[in-house]
């Protein structure tokens, strides 16, 4: 889908279809000067089709008097006063989906509407975004496709030149963003027998090739991990037919010697709980174990396609958890990176092994920030549900970043405790670690604990997806969260 921006007076758009929208009996202001035109035939056709104004409603209004175009949408938005980015970008998604088999032309005004937080330009990367996400397909695996989608052009009408010159590069932001997301989508969508960690590091190679000024993509394999001492990591991969790897990306987008913010994702490719295997029921969606690392691959994406000004290190940590012989066993102990044992307790509590020494080796990068992604724990899925993610970390000030981040985006995050007080519920008789908390409760908690011990030496934060990285039931699929987290963060960490 292309976009461009135009100075467009709703009455005379000569296209297909102008997008306009409503919130109750509210019309937006592009919305009233079409009924005006229309001799107030535009809110009488959506008073007699019985139209909210709702969000996710749409209503396609045909043949109208005293316009140029042949079809208006109107989408609704909710109450107008209390529009927000989640409301904007909802509402951008329901009209590109409403436009999915035709026509491959249509003129947007939802730009106009006044966002609480967003001026013009965020207003256009939203739609941008929000237009993309609506209209991602994914049938690869499809022996019949369904038909693309329709809209080619999606014309945003913007107030003067100035705003259409401005509104370029809010555009392409929106551009990269989107082609991020859909990215961590895909990697979370494929198959597990073709997205194992191989293939993820191969994905890497691809994307640095193709953006060879400013991306670099180091390797490491089991090998290389075990001269390193990163027994906690090989003790989840080992029992695999497929080969772990660290995948480390650069992106060199800032000054040479500023120091990075630093991405760590799990990247667990299919997750049966090993020794401690899970029930058969919906295990087939632990292929999405592995969406933290499709997220950061998404943000390093994003990073190359739009240049930001900043250094990024993109760590995926990729493993498959399998049961074999040579499975690790409740009750083993190992010895990670930084010199600390674990007691594996329970070997389906496996991404915080490849996270921690993942934690300790990406130390050397002498890093500003370090932020870890990783569909970690059922508990807080329990705790937070599918709405927001779970973030935890000792920082106040990297917190409410985050924070910021994730309201500005509308990719939210809650923060959660990660206090010393639960470090007790990790205590081992026979090792320096337990791998999982002594009690049922505080799941999400006691794993963020696991970690903090492993980032003493920089700032750092902690974000649970369990609950975000993908739905289940009939829109089964991958959502690409955090990816507008972490890049709203980088780009105001930027100052862009």
């Amino acid at each position: 889908m292309e976009f461009t921006l135009k100075l467009s007076a709703p009455a005379t758009d000569k296209t297909s279809t102008v997008i306009v929208a409503q919130s109750g009996s509210e019309l937006s202001p592009a919305g009233l000067a079409l009924d005006a035109a229309t001799g107030g035939q535009l809110a009488k056709a959506l008073k007699s089709a019985g139209f909210e104004g709702k969000p996710g409603q749409s209503q396609a209004l045909y043949g109208l008097p005293g316009i140029a175009a042949d079809v208006v949408l109107v989408v609704g938005t909710g109450a107008l006063a209390e529009l927000d980015t989640r409301g904007l970008q909802r509402a951008a998604a329901t009209a590109v989906k409403a436009l999915a088999n035709g026509p491959k032309k249509a003129v947007s005004h939802l730009a106009e509407l006044d966002v609480k937080g967003l001026d013009l330009n965020a207003r256009l990367s939203d739609i941008v975004r929000a237009s993309l996400e609506a209209a991602y397909r994914f049938d690869s695996y499809k022996s019949k496709k369904a038909p693309a989608h329709a809209l080619q052009q999606l014309t945003l009408a913007v107030p003067d030149k100035a705003a259409a010159s401005a509104g370029k590069k809010a555009v392409a932001w929106g551009e990269a963003l989107a082609a991020g997301i859909n990215r961590a989508r895909t990697l979370g969508n494929l198959p597990p027998n073709v997205c194992h960690p191989s293939h993820i590091a191969d994905e890497a190679r691809a994307l640095a090739k193709q953006h060879e000024k400013v991306l670099e993509v180091k390797v490491l394999g089991e090998a290389e991990m075990k001269k390193l001492g990163m027994g906690a990591f090989l003790a989840v991969s080992h029992g695999s037919e497929q080969e772990g790897k660290l995948v480390l990306i650069e992106y060199k987008g800032g000054k040479k010697n500023d120091a990075p913010v630093v991405l760590v994702g799990k990247g667990v490719t299919f997750d049966t709980g090993g020794i401690s295997l899970k029930p058969g029921a919906g295990m087939d969606e632990m292929k999405f174990d592995m969406c933290g690392a499709a997220a950061v691959f998404g943000v390093m994406q994003a990073l190359a396609e739009s240049g930001l000004p900043i250094n990024v290190v993109g760590a995926l940590a990729c493993a498959e958890n399998m049961p074999s012989g040579r499975a690790t066993r409740p009750g083993d102990i190992v010895t990670t990176m930084s010199g600390q044992t674990v007691e594996i307790l329970n070997t389906d509590a496996e991404g915080r092994l490849v996270l921690c020494d993942t934690l300790t080796y990406i130390g050397r990068y002498k890093p500003a920030v370090v932020i870890d992604v990783a569909t970690l724990t059922g508990a807080c899925v329990v705790a937070l549900g599918k709405v927001v993610s779970g973030l935890f970390s000792p920082s106040d000030e990297l917190s409410d970043a985050l924070l910021k981040a994730g309201q500005q985006s509308g990719d939210r995050a809650w923060r959660m405790p990660v206090w010393n007080d639960y470090q007790e519920m990790l205590d081992s008789p026979f090792a320096d670690i337990a791998n999982i908390g002594n009690a049922p409760n505080g799941g999400a908690i006691t794993a963020a604990c696991f970690l903090a011990r492993f980032t003493k030496d920089y700032t750092w934060a902690h974000l649970d997806i369990a609950g975000t990285a993908w739905h289940s039931g009939a829109q089964k699929g991958g959502t690409g969260r955090p990816v507008p987290l972490l890049l709203q963060y980088l780009k105001s960490r930027s100052g862009q």
